[in-house]
């Protein structure tokens, strides 16, 4: 079994793309797979886990979150492995400058989640998606992405659930 770490990242905002923290103004976003060239250009100092490393589990597929205008500048990752019935987030992070009070951009996480229940859906899994959360934000997930509890620090999204979340940030797909 490979490794993972619980999900410590707060679900800021559901939004229909992502929304300039200041304007308020909203942007198209575009989920795509990271490719090494991507990954020559990650910087350490930017991002809390190692994504080069992630890359190399050929059981996963890590995905990138773009703005349509401006696809070279990466807002958040996700990791995503086919558990065969559901698909299973390892690791989810939003960039530096998207984390914190002074984020530039929210609905970062939440997009990239709606992006896991979209591709759970596509392997015929009925939008099903689970996740291992950190103990303090537990109560955060059950109410922002209506998660559930498994069992111990495990969650899941179900259909239902799912389905609003990809009709929320993926309605062309629906």
């Amino acid at each position: 079994m490979t490794k993972h770490r619980p999900f410590n990242i707060e679900i800021d905002k559901l939004t229909r793309s992502i929304e300039n923290a200041i304007s308020k103004d909203s942007f198209k976003t575009d989920i795509l797979e990271l490719t090494s060239s991507d990954i020559r250009k990650l910087k350490k100092e930017d991002w809390k886990f190692d994504w080069k490393t992630e890359t190399k589990y050929a059981d996963r597929k890590v995905y990138k979150l773009v703005i349509l205008e401006n696809p070279n500048i990466i807002q958040g990752l996700i990791s995503l492995q086919d558990r065969y019935d559901h698909v299973f987030m390892p690791l989810i992070e939003s960039a530096k400058f998207n984390r914190g009070e002074r984020k530039v951009y929210l609905g970062v996480p939440g997009n990239l989640v709606a992006f896991a229940c979209k591709w759970s859906f596509e392997k015929g899994y009925e939008g099903y998606v689970s996740f291992e959360s950190k103990t303090k934000l537990m109560e955060h997930y059950k109410k922002t992405l209506n998660a559930h509890i498994l069992f111990g620090n495990f969650m899941a999204i179900d259909s239902k659930s799912a389905s609003k979340l990809v009709e929320q940030y993926f309605k062309k797909y629906l």
